[in-house]
């Protein structure tokens, strides 16, 4: 057997104490909630104090050792979920999902445990893996203390080099103060399976460091648990490469090595900073206080817990510490949508000159990208009027963390009308002016994974309409400037290269608007690899034709889907960018053991991953008659320029997709909104006198614009 080295059968329930009362809320959202801090120590101690696990503490000691990784919730299975929501049914078992490192055995490997129930645990087993293989423990995810032994592995390695990065940077790894390197590290950690060797981008360590590479490159082997037999493979600086620390460092010595010298940092207004330098143009002023978002009567949504509602919306949510955030039986007056909508990775795949940069292959779900999630600034990050709702993750770690303000919600003025109409009269004057204000609420997250800042938005209308969307920002991933160099990016500073990349986010779509019962599929083969049509009838997806032509999931290639007659519709234009072949729409059959498109494991192993979403829709399964997940990508094409620095910033930088109902209702449901405006002159066609109806207040109060509404609506010459 591949999972721990102790004599017992694997799928055997430990027993502990007995369940007592569940302490979960009575909401059914609550089924999906996170686990709370005493759920997350609850499992904890249970698996700390199973003699057979032979757990030691995350922090310290050494890396061949038994320790958990990761608790977070682990889901119902949706048909046990449905049966509580839908049918009054038994309220599923909670469960929790924890990763385990067990590097303290003769075949040191990863293994996931389900545990509960919760708040009690009282028992485990073993969740098997895609194909049922183990996870190898050189593919386990990175932890501080490999983080802190590294460094230390590198300072210790390069000392032979402190002489030239002092001459040529000012900056350097031994007795420093303010004036001390650091590093970046990339993945994935090597060429292929069974390598954890790691490309550390050597940079000065001030505000932004990420761009200020010094030009060197370390290569550092560390697959073995005992940091003690880890060793530098191979250096690379200023665009040569070299054997050893000391072969450079002889170069050095001798005069032989062309130096890359760098001017010192100044002590302010650093270009990698965000210190306010230069003026506008126009002189206008920025040192005032821009517009804000207000709520003169209070809030319009609802936050029970983990049950969000707005309008005709509710759902349920959750931040998963693997991969980010997860919506649950989401409903639109009444009937659901989507039994689930969540973002499942974002990768970055990036060219360059450097090894680092050809090696950097970053799928962030690998860096637990959920538990990424820092705190949002009120009023920066979020509008002042906000709800900020803290989150609390168990992620190498003894203990739950809890992180302030990493989730807000907020209504958003969206600056342009959900819907407006202006019925002229032709003679100077209208028949009637009608407009309903644009408004969202948004949910929203961050993902702070090193460099990269995504800022994670679901967006509900009013009109049924759901938003997923993604802003890219933060620093750019940047190596040192060579001119060779510049056929993978742009020279964005002196001595720093912008790599060109591409981002692609991956989301699943659980869709169910007409309940959890089997849908059909109609595609319609067109030129592409795997094309085809999709289209939901009364929310199904409606049998026309025969499967995909690889008989299993449907590939949606760079055509727009056929109009559906009736139901919730993605969104036709998810074009990937063209020099990388992907499913922009991807259309399979649900499975339990398939909750997810990839995993905390593949960056570390993308060769042979535990998780592999080509098998999804290559199994040859048909998709006639069965429930059905979509899996939607978007990206886009970086290619960093000079105003990237010191951040990318959000316009431009921001792919996402919609659902919308589609002959879902008899007419628009906003219709039932009480926030529109109707102006009907009396006296057409000299409109002067005017009736207008409106259904709230007639000033939104003292935050906005005192005056009343009013409205003229001719047109005359002067």
């Amino acid at each position: 057997m591949w999972l721990l080295a102790v004599p017992w059968a694997l799928a055997l329930l430990v027993s502990a104490a007995p369940p007592g009362p569940s302490a979960a809320p009575l909401d059914p959202a609550s089924i999906f909630s996170d686990l709370s801090p005493a759920e997350l120590r609850a499992v904890r101690t249970f698996l700390m104090e199973r003699p057979e696990l032979g757990l030691a503490p995350s922090r310290g000691g050494p890396l061949a050792k038994n320790s958990v990784f990761l608790v977070e919730l682990l889901p119902p299975p949706k048909r046990a979920a449905l049966r509580f929501l839908a049918h009054g049914g038994p309220r599923p078992r909670r469960e929790a999902r924890a990763i385990v490192f067990f590097g303290a055995q003769a075949e040191p490997n990863v293994t996931e445990l389900a545990v509960g129930p919760l708040p009690r645990p009282s028992s485990y087993r073993v969740l098997g893996l895609q194909g049922g293989r183990a996870v190898p423990f050189w593919a386990r995810p990175m932890t501080q203390l490999e983080y802190e032994l590294l460094h230390e592995a590198l300072v210790a390695a390069v000392a032979p080099l402190e002489p030239l990065l002092r001459e040529a940077t000012g900056f350097g790894f031994q007795n420093c103060s303010a004036r001390c390197l650091t590093f970046s590290d990339v993945a994935p950690r090597g060429l292929g399976p069974g390598e954890r060797r790691t490309w550390l981008v050597i940079q000065r360590f001030v505000e932004g460091y990420f761009l200020h590479p010094v030009g060197l490159e370390v290569l550092l082997d560390h697959r073995d648990p005992d940091p003690q037999r880890w060793a530098v493979r191979q250096l690379w600086y200023n665009g040569r490469y070299f054997g050893s620390a000391r072969e450079l460092a002889e170069l050095h010595a001798r005069g032989a090595l062309p130096l890359a010298r760098l001017p010192q940092p100044p002590a302010r207004h650093l270009f990698s900073s965000y210190e306010p330098r230069g003026r506008f143009f126009t002189g206008t002023p920025t040192e005032v206080h821009g517009a804000k978002v207000c709520e003169p009567q209070g809030r319009r949504y609802r936050l029970r817990g983990n049950r969000l509602e707005y309008g005709g919306w509710s759902l349920a949510f959750r931040l998963r510490s693997s991969a980010g955030l997860q919506l649950f039986d989401v409903r639109f007056g009444g009937e659901r949508v989507a039994y689930e909508l969540s973002v499942q990775e974002a990768i970055a795949f990036y060219g360059g000159h450097s090894p680092a940069a050809m090696q950097t292959k970053y799928m962030d779900a690998g860096w637990a990208m959920g538990a990424s999630s820092y705190e949002l600034a009120r009023g920066v990050d979020c509008p002042e009027t906000a709800t900020f709702l803290d989150a609390y993750h168990l992620l190498d770690a003894d203990g739950p963390v809890r992180f302030t303000h990493a989730l807000c919600v907020f209504e958003l003025p969206t600056g342009v009308p959900l819907r407006r109409h202006f019925d002229n009269d032709f003679q100077g004057g209208f028949n009637f002016y009608a407009g309903l204000e644009g408004r969202a609420l948004v949910l929203r997250t961050t993902s702070t994974v090193y460099n990269y800042d995504y800022i994670w938005d679901f967006l509900l209308y009013p009109n049924g309409v759901l938003e997923a969307k993604v802003h890219a920002t933060g620093y750019i991933h940047a190596t040192f400037y060579t001119p060779q160099g510049r056929r993978y990016g742009s020279r964005v500073h002196s001595h720093l290269l912008g790599n060109l990349h591409t981002h692609l986010v991956h989301y699943k779509v659980d869709l169910d608007v007409a309940g959890e019962g089997p849908r059909q599929l109609s595609t319609h083969p067109s030129c592409g690899e795997g094309a085809g049509r999709g289209s939901w009838t009364h929310g199904v997806l409606q049998g026309r034709g025969g499967p995909a032509p690889d008989g299993g999931g449907m590939g949606k290639g760079p055509t727009s889907p056929a109009p559906p007659q009736h139901g919730w519709v993605p969104p036709p234009g998810l074009t990937p960018p063209p020099h990388l072949p992907r499913y922009h729409l991807a259309v399979t059959r649900r499975h339990e053991n398939e909750p997810s498109s990839s995993s905390i494991y593949s960056q570390n192993n993308p060769w042979d991953p535990p998780v592999t979403f080509e098998s999804f829709i290559r199994d040859n399964e048909t998709i006639e008659d069965q429930d059905l997940v979509a899996w939607v990508t978007v990206g886009f094409l970086h290619v960093p320029h000079s105003e990237d620095v010191p951040n990318t910033a959000t316009p431009g930088n921001a792919v996402g997709f919609f659902l919308r109902p589609f002959n879902f209702f008899d007419e628009d449901p906003s219709v039932a909104s009480r926030a529109p405006v109707i102006v009907r002159p009396l006296d057409p066609p000299t409109c002067s006198r005017l009736e207008i109806q409106r259904w709230t207040p007639p000033s939104p109060g003292t935050c906005v614009h005192p005056e009343p509404f009013t409205y003229n609506g001719t047109y005359r010459p002067v």
